[in-house]
């Protein structure tokens, strides 16, 4: 069974993976600054000032000790936002990458030679035909 995990763990579509998740959460964090910190600025001042993370609505009013109860819904959109950006991002790469791969198998491949045996009977043919 050890023998079984180690031969699992380290295929290549394994490690892969894993490699493609480290990469997709640094990704993901760049992105996530950019949103942050490039795109939601101007955005916010077009509509105002507004600051989408600020955004929500009060359900409970705070009493006391007690916290207010508060809908968040400006969050929901900033994550919307940064899935929209990731997505076209990888969007964008996928395509790059199905390019290359068909631009590689585009290139046809010389045709192989005849062999012995159709070079025999070319010969043949055109010998009959004289």
């Amino acid at each position: 069974m050890l023998q079984e995990f180690r031969d699992f763990a380290v295929k290549g579509n394994v490690m892969d993976m894993a490699v493609g998740i480290i990469i997709g959460g640094a990704f993901g964090k760049i992105v996530s600054s950019f949103v942050n910190d490039v795109l939601m600025p101007p955005i916010g001042m077009l509509l105002g000032g507004v600051d989408f993370t600020d955004l929500a609505i009060t359900l409970k009013d705070a009493v006391g000790e007690t916290a207010a109860v508060t809908l968040n819904y400006g969050n929901f959109i900033q994550s919307v936002v940064d899935f929209t950006i990731i997505a076209f991002a990888i969007f964008m790469m996928v395509k790059w990458i199905n390019n290359l791969k068909k631009k590689e198998e585009a290139a046809p491949a010389a045709p192989p030679a005849p062999s012995k045996e159709e070079v025999l009977l070319t010969e043949i043919r055109d010998a009959l035909r004289k």
